[in-house]
């Protein structure tokens, strides 16, 4: 076990636990897939946390998110949640205005322009997930997904 981490990390020695070497294959894995994002969005011109802001506000809907709300959403956790928004808003792909009811707290809500530009990216990220459909078996990913949850579930 362990011999395409070991080759992919030049070690020859064995791992010392089980858990180490799944460790650092949740690592590389997890690493794999983001930069196979971060290519997707990058042909359109935005990061993977700007897609992740689109994403959640695009479930949003008509009623948007307040800054505090996008944050506790997002796949992962980022500090910058309001210069990712700040930009954004500069790239017309969504618009902020104050709450009604408080007017400490801005409202975000996608743009037509953001909802158009997840319309495009679409085809993309299917043809991504097409390919890592393929290096699984069904029964495998639904396995792989519940073992992750167990990993972060608190």
């Amino acid at each position: 076990m362990g011999e395409i981490l070991k080759r992919r990390i030049k070690q020859s020695a064995d791992f010392p636990s089980p858990v180490i070497e799944t460790f650092f294959n949740l690592m590389i894995a997890a690493d794999y897939l983001q930069t196979k994002i971060d290519r997707v969005c990058m042909l359109f011109g935005i990061t993977r946390g700007q897609y992740n802001v689109l994403r959640i506000l695009r479930g949003a809907g008509a009623e948007g998110h307040p800054r505090c709300e996008i944050a506790e959403r997002m796949l992962e956790r980022a500090p910058d949640v309001t210069r990712i928004i700040d930009r954004l808003e500069k790239q017309g792909l969504v618009v902020r205005e104050r709450s009604s009811r408080d007017k400490r707290e801005s409202i975000t809500r996608i743009s037509e322009k953001g909802l158009m530009l997840l319309t495009e990216i679409l085809p993309k990220l299917e043809e991504m997930t097409g390919f890592l459909e393929k290096r699984l078996s069904l029964p495998e990913w639904i396995a792989l997904s519940s073992l992750c949850e167990k990993l972060y579930d608190e």
